[in-house]
Formats: C-alpha cells, sequence, structure tokens
C-alpha cells in the first residue's frame, strides 16, 4: 500500500530527472556545434549552463531561485560570447508559472523579463524592435504556460470533486427514497394485514368464551387465538425492519424459537415432535430466519395436508451440512403440491439464498409425504 501511494511522486521525479537531462543536452550540443571551447572562460560558461540545467531535476520549491539563476546564466553568455542555456531558461520559465504562486510567481516573471531583456541588450543592441518577441518567447510564454497548466490541473481536480459529490449526493437521495418507499410499504401492512388479523384474534376469542364449558372446539379457537398473536408479533418484527431497526424488538426468529413454533402446532391438536442430531454448531442469524421460515412453512403443510398422525421434524448437523426433514401422513389421494405449491415453491427459493438443496415428495410407502432442505457449511479448521 506504501509503494502504491508514492508511485505518483517517484513518476514525477523520474520526468524531472529526464527534462534535465535533455535540457542539459540540447544546450550542450548547441554548445559545441557552434565552435566554442577554444579557452577555460568558455568551457566554465558551458560548465555554469549544465549547473543551472541539471538543478531543473531538483525540488519544485526552488523553482524561483532556479529562475534567477537560469536568467544570470543566459544575461552573462553574451559577455563570453557563448550560446547559452535557452533550453533550460524556458523550462525555468514554465516550472516558475506552474509551481509557484502570488508575488513569488510575478517576481520570478520579472527577473525573466529582465534578464531577457539585458541578455537582448548586451548580445544584440542593434535589433532593439526584436526585444519584444525575444521577451515573449523566452520569458513570458514558458511562464504563462505554465500558469495554464497548474489551473487546468486544478479545474480537472474540481470536476471530479463535483463529480464524486454528485454521485454521493445520488446515493444519498436513492437511499432515503428506499427508506420512504419501505416506510410507506410497513405502514400499508400495517393498516390492511393488522386490521385483519386483529379482528381474527377478536372474533376467535368472543366465539371460545360463548362456547359451553368444556367443548371441544375451545381448543381450536384457542389455538386461533394464539396463532394470530403469534402473526401479530412476526409481523411487528418485519415492520420494525423494514423501518431499519435492527435492535433487539426488532430480531426475527431462529433455531432457539423452534420449540414455540412446534408449541402452536400441538396447541391446534397436532403432534408435533422434534429431533435434534449431531453436534450443533453455531450458524448466522440469517441462515437461522431462514431455517426458521422452512420449518414454519413445512408444519402449515403438514396442518392442511396431513391427518392426525402429526409431524416429525428432524434437524441434523452433519459434517459440513445442515439438514432439516419434515415428515407427516396425508391422506389418501392428496398431494401437497398441488394447487399451485407456493409453500414448496418458497421453500425452494429460501434454500437456493443459502446454496441449500430441496427435495420433496411421497415416500416409496404412498403415504408418507417428506420434504428435505440441506445446506452447506463451511468446514472449520
Amino acid at each position: 500500500m506504501r509503494i502504491g501511494a508514492n508511485e505518483p511522486s517517484r513518476s514525477l521525479s523520474r520526468q524531472s530527472v529526464l527534462v534535465a537531462a535533455v535540457c542539459t543536452l540540447t544546450d550542450s550540443l548547441l554548445f559545441l556545434m557552434t565552435g566554442c571551447g577554444r579557452n577555460w572562460p568558455e568551457w566554465a560558461a558551458l560548465a555554469a549552463v549544465v549547473l543551472v540545467d541539471a538543478a531543473l531535476a531538483g525540488p519544485a520549491r526552488h523553482s524561483g531561485v532556479l529562475a534567477a539563476l537560469h536568467g544570470l546564466v543566459q544575461m552573462a553568455s553574451p559577455l563570453l560570447m557563448v550560446p547559452g542555456n535557452d533550453a533550460g531558461l524556458m523550462i525555468a520559465g514554465y516550472r516558475a508559472g506552474a509551481w509557484l504562486s502570488g508575488w513569488q510567481a510575478w517576481t520570478a516573471l520579472g527577473v525573466l523579463v529582465i534578464t531577457r531583456v539585458a541578455t537582448q541588450l548586451l548580445h544584440r543592441p542593434e535589433v532593439w524592435h526584436l526585444w519584444p518577441v525575444a521577451v515573449l518567447t523566452g520569458a513570458v510564454l514558458p511562464w504563462l504556460v505554465g500558469r495554464y497548466t497548474t489551473a487546468r490541473r486544478a479545474y480537472l481536480a474540481e470536476l471530479e470533486q463535483r463529480a464524486e459529490r454528485e454521485r454521493r449526493d445520488a446515493e444519498q437521495a436513492m437511499a432515503q427514497a428506499i427508506a420512504r418507499e419501505r416506510s410507506a410499504i410497513a405502514r400499508d401492512l400495517h393498516d390492511v394485514i393488522a386490521h385483519h388479523v386483529s379482528a381474527i384474534n377478536l372474533h376467535a376469542g368472543a366465539a371460545r368464551l360463548s362456547l359451553a364449558p368444556g367443548a371441544g372446539a375451545a381448543s381450536s379457537l384457542r389455538a386461533v387465538e394464539s396463532a394470530s398473536q403469534a402473526a401479530m408479533v412476526d409481523l411487528r418484527h418485519l415492520l420494525d425492519l423494514l423501518h431499519g431497526d435492527n435492535g433487539d424488538g426488532a430480531r426475527q426468529p431462529g433455531l432457539a424459537n423452534l420449540d414455540e413454533l412446534l408449541d402452536g402446532v400441538r396447541a391446534a391438536g397436532i403432534p408435533a415432535r422434534l429431533r435434534r442430531s449431531g453436534a450443533p454448531r453455531a450458524v448466522p442469524d440469517s441462515l437461522g430466519i431462514t431455517l426458521y421460515r422452512i420449518i414454519q412453512e413445512m408444519l402449515t403443510n403438514a396442518l392442511r395436508h396431513g391427518d392426525s398422525g402429526g409431524v416429525d421434524v428432524a434437524l441434523e448437523f452433519r459434517a459440513g451440512a445442515l439438514e432439516v426433514r419434515a415428515s407427516n401422513t396425508v391422506a389418501v389421494a392428496r398431494d401437497p403440491a398441488a394447487g399451485g405449491g407456493r409453500g414448496l415453491a418458497g421453500i425452494r427459493s429460501r434454500a437456493g439464498m443459502f446454496d441449500g438443496v430441496a427435495t420433496y415428495g411421497v415416500d416409496p410407502d404412498g403415504r408418507t409425504w417428506s420434504t428435505s432442505v440441506t445446506f452447506p457449511l463451511g468446514v472449520r479448521g
């Protein structure tokens, strides 16, 4: 991570070294090609040119000082009748415009203009009408290009930041819209379903109280009351989740609530038996909720299609897998999968979310309906 973070800085350093090397080579070749190097002052001038060109690889914070040094070398070159440092001077002007700001940038520009004028005065005073061209091309233009490059870079950075802010704002607006929609769904569920379930509870209670003591239907009505109350509790849990409340009050039922689930079936007069086998293992909360809902659907199918023999539920922990299986006898010529099989489709859908495999059908005896779901579990090392 640290290496990746420093890569842009190293890339800039390498490019600075390359620019300095090209400037040094250009000015040195021009010096040699013009036949200079006849005496030691000329060689000293070349050494000064190489020194200031090589300094272009240095830190950007020294751009002002470096521009002044290049201007002095350029101004001294006509006195020794050597070409000077034209390439290095242009790059020095560019760096001053790109990296400096405020009074430092303007001071650097002033120094470049003065030294450029002085160079023309010492080298070719008779062509004074060409001085503005020399000043503009050798000092002002490189400085302006540097300023433009920095301004453009800042503008592009601002565009990127603005696009990032707009993206975050759009995501936040979408999240808020989803939250509002979920709240609307929660309100509709509460207004519609809660009203009818509460009415079922009230009518069941009233019917039970109107019966004579000891009547057989009283237990069934009491089961209806219990089931409707449990439905209201589950509904409130789901509504809390839709509202974004993940506190303890909104906790979904899981494997720890299976006994309560079977008690509700027994209250309806149907025997319900639960058998656990294998070494119990902790499962994620989401998988525990899914297992609860699958077993709930298995029991509902047993209540709808089974006979008085009851339902057997087995929860088996195996190496790398967890299987839940429900079996119950069904009436002759009745198929729980007939009529659309929405409950079985729901079991398959819930199982598929966790890579589980659901199987169901009539056992070889022709009377027992079995539903089985197997979930893979990671093997602990």
